[in-house]
């Protein structure tokens, strides 16, 4: 099988402030070095992208020697959790930015969608950018033109096709850009987490038009999405990335099963050291939270749960709101429920603690995970945390999360039955 992209060694650091060593001697140090053909000295302080510790170099690779090899025809989930280094992957390998060390080498023509209107000028109209990015991807008018009813017919902004784009909603912008990237003759397409912007029926189609570009077309694709669910049907391979490492690549259904089993969340957090340094802003410092059975020993689908957060609060005399959204495995939300804190504008400075409940027979076997946000009158947010603690439900069955039946929630229900000969 011939390799589509093939990746050698990559690295991208990013000099976080002002640009700039801040002295005139260090600048010319820095010359100097690339004059010669000699690494950059100052490559050898920089961090690992971990944004959970706040540091000492002002230098932190975003991606750091990164090797792999992308079989054409093949499609690529790019797992990982935020601020892993999937969106700069992306950007190098659609030639966005450069690398700081090592190689790409691209086999075809890319179509990139890395967020919304990538590639379009706000100024020319919807048919205008179609013209736009095919020249863009290299192609001749007569085959854009081949092309443009099937792009609109599948983008559904017919109507405006002849507006300009900056009077496009997000939804219709990318709508747009998706049908473009997905209906170029490229041979490679890369896609980053910018369906989420579509509705839930555009999303639906955007994914069923992924897999026919990969099986019906045979070209590569490179998709990052925190659906897991997508992934596991869509992908053939999986990559997994953490602070801008790699730490898996092999099969999509292995992949996704080791990024779920090695997240970093934490079943129990507590906050040891100085108010200031626990996690969050000006606004929220989060101080616990844990996660404990209601009736057994082990989180069972049988047993409950309870969780409990404690938190310090800044901002007095607002209506306070935490709200608990809880994601399966697969990043599916299982729902979104807040507590309303204060509701007289009489919220205090100090220390608050939120308890709640999820009674037995709600939630099936598997892995969850909490994301915590704090809002001002339910709608301006104020600190906001993705995967701060996660937890496992065990099937008492089987002693494992194994999902033995399809669904996120299992339910005891109790069923009535009656018979009647005729």
């Amino acid at each position: 099988m011939a390799t589509a992209i093939k990746v050698e060694q990559l690295s991208k650091i990013y000099q976080l402030g002002e640009i700039g060593t801040g002295s005139i001697s260090r600048d010319l140090e820095r010359f100097w070095a690339k004059v010669r053909g000699k690494e950059d000295p100052f490559l050898k302080i920089g961090e690992v992208n971990d944004r959970a510790v706040k540091g000492n170099s002002e230098m932190v690779w975003s991606l750091k020697d990164l090797s792999f090899d992308i079989e054409k025809g093949d499609v690529v989930g790019i797992i990982g959790r935020n601020g892993a280094g999937k969106s700069t992957l992306l950007k190098i390998l659609s030639r966005v930015t450069a690398p700081t060390l090592g190689a790409v080498k691209m086999n075809g023509r890319i179509a990139s969608l890395l967020e919304v209107g990538t590639g379009f000028h706000p100024d020319l109209t919807g048919r205008e950018n179609v013209y736009l990015n095919g020249a863009i991807l290299g192609m001749r008018k007569a085959e854009i033109k081949r092309k443009f009813d099937e792009i609109v017919d599948f983008s559904g902004v017919e109507r405006y096709i002849d507006t300009p784009v900056k009077r496009y909603s997000s939804g219709m912008y990318v709508r747009l850009a998706f049908a473009v990237a997905a209906h170029l003759e490229s041979e490679i397409l890369i896609i980053d987490e910018v369906l989420a912007v579509g509705d839930a029926e555009f999303q639906k189609k955007c994914l069923g038009k992924i897999g026919s570009v990969s099986k019906g077309e045979g070209r590569t694709v490179l998709f990052v999405s925190h659906n897991m669910a997508a992934i596991k049907s869509l992908c053939k391979s999986g990559i997994v990335l953490s602070n801008g490492q790699l730490l898996f690549n092999g099969r999509a259904l292995e992949a996704v099963s080791f990024y779920q089993s090695n997240n970093n969340a934490r079943l129990q957090f507590e906050h040891k050291g100085a108010q200031e340094d626990a996690p969050g802003n000006e606004n929220i410092r989060l101080l616990k939270f844990q996660i404990k059975p209601l009736h057994t020993a082990t989180i069972t689908i049988s047993s409950g749960v309870s969780f409990e957060l404690t938190f310090y609060n800044a901002k007095p005399n607002i209506n306070l709101d935490a709200t608990f959204e809880l994601r399966n495995g697969d990043e599916i939300p299982v729902f979104h429920h807040g507590a309303l804190i204060s509701t007289q504008n009489d919220s205090k400075t100090g220390i608050y603690s939120v308890r709640g409940i999820l009674p037995a027979h709600l939630l099936n076997a598997g892995l969850y995970s909490f994301k915590l946000i704090f809002g001002e009158n339910q709608r301006y947010m104020l600190f906001s945390i993705e995967n701060f603690i996660q937890f496992e439900v065990e099937n008492e069955a089987t002693g494992s999360n194994s999902f033995l039946r399809p669904g996120v929630i299992s339910p005891n229900i109790e069923y009535a039955i009656t018979y009647s000969q005729s």
